[in-house]
């Protein structure tokens, strides 16, 4: 996962033309310690389709303000500076429901390419 940690780098990264998917997570969050072991599977599973940055919501507030980033972790799906989804909820994500959200996202995105 590329470590993002300001809103140009954001930008750069969000603007390609492939699938980017923004995961927001702070370090003293218990829900965001509880994806980081299978998170590196999920990763290696879409690798060639998706490419995962991360960000501290706590280095970047401002932008976590302009997303109206509230819960972590989020994941919001963006292809060429456009947000597609977004996987916010207060509940833990289990990797099943973050593999079906990556799932959708894809299939926006590819909808949108036709």
């Amino acid at each position: 996962m590329i470590k993002v940690s300001n809103e140009q780098a954001f930008q750069e990264q969000i603007s390609q033309s492939t699938l980017t998917i923004a995961v927001f997570k702070a370090s003293w969050c218990k829900d965001c310690h509880y994806i980081e072991p299978f998170m590196p599977a999920v990763e290696q599973a879409y690798a060639g389709r998706i490419t995962f940055i991360e960000l501290d919501r706590d280095e970047v507030p401002d932008l976590c303000e302009q997303l109206n980033i509230l819960g972590i972790p989020s994941f919001i799906a963006f292809r060429g500076g456009q947000e597609l989804v977004r996987f916010v909820s207060k509940l833990r994500k289990t990797r099943e429901e973050i593999e079906e959200f990556l799932d959708r996202a894809i299939e926006v995105s590819n909808a949108l390419k036709s």
